[in-house]
This record gives C-alpha cells, structure tokens and sequence, in this order.
C-alpha cells in the first residue's frame, strides 16, 4: 500500500489571485464614501488627530524651550 499520491489522483492546484488583484476587488465591491467623509475608520481618524495635536504642542513646547533659554 503506497501513501503516495500518483500525478492522477492529485487534484489541480487553482491559481490565487496576486494580493493587488485581490485588494482591487475587495475595494470595488465596497461602497463609495459618502461626500466630505475622509476617514471611514474611526480609530484612522483618532490617531491622525492626536499625531497632529502632538506635533503642535510639542513645537510650541520647543518654542518656549528656546525663549526660555536665549535670556
């Protein structure tokens, strides 16, 4: 008894889709934002709001720093 498989009994292997083609049609079968919505996912939006905040305090922080220390 032979735990082989012979060419015959080998099913065809089916040919996956390359990751763009498959990205290409996960995007084309969802639906299209909606006017004026840039962020459709809500955690997207929070992390992009608080990196920019952070940006903004942290330069006015280095602001003071330097006034600070050019008396």
């Amino acid at each position: 008894m032979s735990t082989h498989s012979t060419p015959e009994t080998v099913m065809p292997r089916q040919k996956r889709k390359t990751l763009e083609e498959r990205i290409a049609d996960r995007q084309a079968q969802r639906a299209p934002l909606r006017e004026g919505k840039q962020f459709e996912h809500g955690p997207a939006k929070f992390v992009f709001i608080f990196l920019i905040v952070l940006l903004v305090v942290l330069h006015f922080g280095g602001l003071v720093v330097l006034m600070v220390l050019d008396h």
